[in-house]
């Protein structure tokens, strides 16, 4: 089934045309990502095939029996909304149903004659419309994301909570076409993880704008790059494109070579100023003319670099058993009560080191980071900084002091001219250009950048400032594949320090050998590999969990039929012995379940058992170190525990 067809899209920018002529489309379980360098208009086209932006020229044509959703970079919603309202916010009647039905079950316990009738029609609407499967799905991908309290004020979240919840409202639509401008920015690792496995395994076709390679590579089957205004499709993975990239720029130069070998002899030729009256020299000129005025082959910069960096001393830091605790801060709580974020942990660093820092969110890396470079203090336990060690601290939200400055301005505060190890020495205005900067916008104020840019112009600043110790926070987050790189390359060859809190995976495999591991009672283990070597270490764990359980379970319902064996023999021999002596009165019949009734009674028994594992996890929760968000947990502790109150009295009933 097609979904999307896109015909001749066109889109103006500020100066220039973003993109011409666009021209593709995508059929049910297709997978495809728009790559570019940032500027090129892969979230302008974005949101024109979603309909939030109109084009210039050109249409675009969507399936409306298919549907789509869509994820914008910057989510929108109404803040007196609660996550229900915004993820339901769909107006697709099983989303509407499974809605209601949640709802009936959240006051199940209070509900008048009304009430349940209303359950029980709901319930039948369920049964008739083949829903069980669907709802069950909502709940897996909400529980995933951390989605539990579901009677939150939008307006109350986090940035990356928003994200999440805006994430979960275009998963659990009915619709068959996904539209997703960077699903995985802040997300952690994890979450990514099993995103990247949701996506690859639907049926629902995909288009979306990241850039984590693993990702890519991972998902995508056709990759189409926006460049020079124009669109072109890559069948294949991420991998797949970079070799036909490869391929196509070394014929493109081949061929531009032969063209000015060509063109030497013809520009003798013209300059002799031939007679153009006959129709072959004019023929000739003509052609000689679209060959000069043709557009030439330009290959990326590939601009890499590396500052002089200062020498480190002998002492680099010390963590002499560092710790910080936060006030729980929850419902219920003692005055004065506190839970551990980092606990005890101590750590000599030597030059050289690249460490990444693994963990969920909400277990403390920035609050880690943030006690190295001494932007907050510890609780217990102290730092000693070398003599010779120079923080340079990339923040996820970076401050800046002057913003009336120019770009250029801006980078000439720290240095005119930057000399590399290889002795070329570069103007600022250079280095700019090298990093995206380049024209009028080095003449433009910082206040007038977009965010990305700015973030992007923090880290040159950073990063030709001669650190020799490099703090990055989430330095991913805004960039495109092609500035990446260049980061990349810098810190392979970077010889002081590194730390770094990353949600690519890609990018941490690339410049860490070893993780710091935060866990969730805020101690810190270490981790000797790549991201990607502990992420397979976590899969193999939970598996062996998994398989434990499983067989622990076996046993236990093997031991159930044991005991109902036995007990069906005792009551065998008492109702022989009873036979044998003086009549009793027969037991009652009992009254069979209905349909309706069997079908509420094996839901109930999968409610209950997802209660209680929700439970078990709400109480480790409550004493792990997310001080933030333990009223939440608590909350939802009482409703899950009265919701499990009401439902076990329903299945005794049954039963």
């Amino acid at each position: 089934m097609n979904l999307l067809s896109i015909s001749n899209l066109s889109k103006i920018g500020r100066e220039e045309p973003l993109f011409t002529e666009v021209s593709f489309g995508l059929n049910e379980g297709e997978k495809a990502a728009l790559i570019g360098k940032n500027g090129t208009g892969k979230s302008t086209l974005l949101n024109t095939i979603a309909g939030i932006l109109q084009p210039d020229d050109g249409q675009v044509v969507l399936n409306k029996s298919g549907g789509t959703s869509f994820l914008p970079q910057n989510p929108v919603f109404a803040a007196d909304d609660t996550i229900r309202d915004h993820i339901f916010k769909s107006h697709s009647p099983k989303l509407e149903i499974i809605k209601e039905y949640q709802e009936l079950c959240l006051n199940l316990g209070e509900a008048n004659s009304t009430k349940q009738k209303r359950y029980e029609e709901i319930m039948d609407l369920m049964e008739k419309q083949d829903l069980w499967n669907y709802e069950a799905q909502i709940s897996s991908i909400l529980s995933t994301l951390g989605i539990t309290d579901m009677s939150r004020k939008m307006g109350s979240l986090s940035g990356g909570m928003i994200k999440k919840v805006a994430l979960a409202q275009v998963l659990v639509e009915d619709t068959k076409l996904l539209l997703l401008d960077e699903p995985t920015n802040h997300l952690d690792i994890t979450t990514i993880s099993w995103l990247q496995d949701y996506l690859k395994n639907t049926d629902r076709a995909v288009l979306m704008v990241t850039h984590d390679r693993y990702f890519l590579d991972n998902v995508c089957s056709n990759i189409y790059e926006l460049d020079h205004h124009k669109i072109k499709l890559y069948q294949g993975n991420y991998s797949t494109y970079l070799e036909k990239k490869a391929t196509e720029n070394e014929i493109a130069q081949n061929t531009d070579r032969r063209i000015e070998a060509v063109l030497r002899f013809e520009r003798d030729w013209l300059l002799r100023g031939p007679c153009a009256r006959g129709t072959k020299a004019k023929a000739r000129i003509q052609h000689d003319m679209e060959l000069i005025n043709r557009e030439k082959f330009t290959e990326d910069k590939g601009f890499t670099f590396e500052v002089k960096g200062r020498r480190l001393g002998g002492k680099v830091l010390e963590l002499h058993s560092i710790s910080k605790n936060f006030p729980k801060g929850y419902a219920g709580a003692d005055a004065g009560t506190t839970t551990p974020v980092i606990k005890n942990f101590s750590y000599n660093f030597t030059a050289g080191q690249k460490i990444g820092i693994f963990g969920n969110n909400g277990t403390g890396k920035s609050t880690l980071l943030n006690i190295i470079t001494e932007n907050l203090a510890p609780d217990t336990g102290n730092i000693v900084k070398g003599v010779n060690t120079h923080f340079a601290y990339y923040q996820q939200n970076p401050v800046f002091k002057d913003t009336s400055l120019t770009v250029l301005e801006y980078i000439q505060e720290v240095c005119e001219n930057i000399t590399m190890n290889n002795g070329k020495t570069y103007s600022a205005a250079r280095f700019l250009e090298e990093f995206g900067f380049e024209g009028k916008i080095q003449y433009s104020p910082v206040s007038t950048l977009s965010g990305g840019e700015r973030k992007r112009l923090f880290l040159v600043r950073l990063l030709i400032s001669n650190p020799n110790f490099l703090i990055l926070d989430e330095p991913t987050n805004d960039f495109d594949i092609f500035t990446m790189n260049i980061l990349e390359q810098f810190l392979e060859q970077f010889e002081g320090c590194l730390l770094v809190v990353s949600h690519d995976r890609y990018f941490m495999d690339k410049v860490c050998d070893t993780l710091f591991v935060l866990e969730d009672d805020g101690s810190v283990s270490g981790f000797v590999g790549k991201c990607s070597e502990y992420i397979d270490y976590l899969a193999e764990k939970k598996r062996e969990e998994e398989l434990k359980r499983s067989e622990e379970k076996a046993a236990q319902r093997e031991k159930e039929k044991q005991i109902e064996k036995n007990n069906a023999a005792s009551t065998s021999d008492a109702g022989t012995t009873s036979q044998s002596g003086s009549s009793s009165t027969p037991a009652p019949k009992q009254k069979k379940l209905s349909f309706k009734e069997q079908r509420e009674f094996e839901q109930l028994e999968i409610d209950i058992e997802t209660l209680e594992t929700r439970k078990t996890e709400l109480e480790n929760l409550m004493s792990g170190p997310d001080y933030e968000k333990l009223a939440e947990y608590s909350k939802e502790y009482e409703e899950v525990s009265k919701s499990l109150e009401t439902k076990y009295a329903r299945w005794e009933e049954l039963a």
